[in-house]
């Protein structure tokens, strides 16, 4: 049975992943405004994979015999005014998510919850790998400057992103 505090922060979570998936559909929706579809793609998928971490810590939940309580999600921003200042949120975010899966970390080894902190080892590292790849692409958008031809580039190259498996998800 999980605790109430691992339960409640894992609650937070979920939200918090709605939300990520929420921000990534709106950047989805900009970039496909001004015509980059290879970096619309990737922002899609991320999307998706945001929302597939949702229902993996919901599920997590319910599997533990704990209570579902979902908050409200707010708006997420719009109106990016380039690529460069879109990857750079991703940037920022993605970092922002690593700090509140190691506060989830932190619970479950305070509490000494060891299903818990085996369950968030995948967060861990799947965080690892996202700060890993959006750094990448920041770092290209930085390097390409005004170089629209580079951007062409940089979009077909985005665009040829495919899912990733999903993970396991309890019924």
């Amino acid at each position: 049975m999980i605790n109430k505090e691992m339960n409640d922060a894992l609650n937070r979570q979920v939200d918090a992943e709605m939300y990520s998936s929420n921000l990534y559909l709106a950047m989805y929706g900009w970039l496909a405004e001004k015509g980059l579809p290879g970096f619309a793609e990737w922002m899609r998928l991320q999307a998706a994979e945001e929302y597939e971490h949702c229902m993996r810590i919901f599920n997590y939940i319910i599997e533990r015999g704990g209570n579902v309580q979902l908050g409200a999600i707010p708006k997420p921003g719009a109106g990016w005014k380039s690529v460069l200042e879109v990857a750079s949120e991703v940037v920022d975010h993605e970092a922002k998510v690593t700090g509140m899966i190691n506060n989830l970390m932190d619970i479950a080894i305070q509490q000494k919850d060891y299903a818990a902190t085996a369950f968030l080892q995948w967060f861990v590292t799947e965080q690892v790998e996202e700060e890993n790849n959006v750094g990448d692409v920041l770092s290209r958008v930085k390097m390409i400057g005004d170089n629209t031809a580079a951007l062409y580039h940089l979009d077909a190259n985005l665009g040829q992103r495919t899912a990733s498996p999903a993970p396991e998800v309890q019924e």
